[in-house]
């Protein structure tokens, strides 16, 4: 049986140390980090370790509805979304994810654009 991505990098463990990484260079950037000016930032790692490892295969599991729900309030813009996804792509490379596990993680992102970025 073929095993997925979050497990043959090491599961929650490897998954938070990733989200932790990505999420220090969302408040370095200035397109992203006003985004995270009033959040309790442990608990957002916290859901987004969750949600990366839906992405990535793993028994976490997190709907396209409660994605867009959480999003919506937040007016996240294209750009704010291009640069996170940068980020992120970095930040697996960084971490040593093989390019194909790259482009299928920021595949599975992509795919759910329209549930982050705020509607005009």
């Amino acid at each position: 049986m073929a095993r997925t991505i979050f497990e043959r990098y090491g599961g929650f463990a490897k998954i938070n140390r990733i989200v932790t990484a990505f999420y220090d260079k969302m408040l370095e950037s200035p397109v992203t980090a006003p985004y995270f000016a009033h959040t309790d930032m442990r608990m957002l790692i916290d859901h987004q370790t969750k949600f990366v490892a839906t992405v990535t295969g793993g028994p976490a599991s997190y709907d396209d509805e409660v994605l867009e729900k959480v999003h919506a309030r937040l007016g996240i813009t294209e750009e704010a979304f291009l640069e996170a996804v940068s980020l992120l792509k970095e930040t697996l490379q960084e971490f040593g994810l093989a390019e194909g596990d790259v482009s299928t993680v920021i595949a599975e992102i992509v795919r759910r654009k329209n549930f982050i970025v705020a509607r005009r």
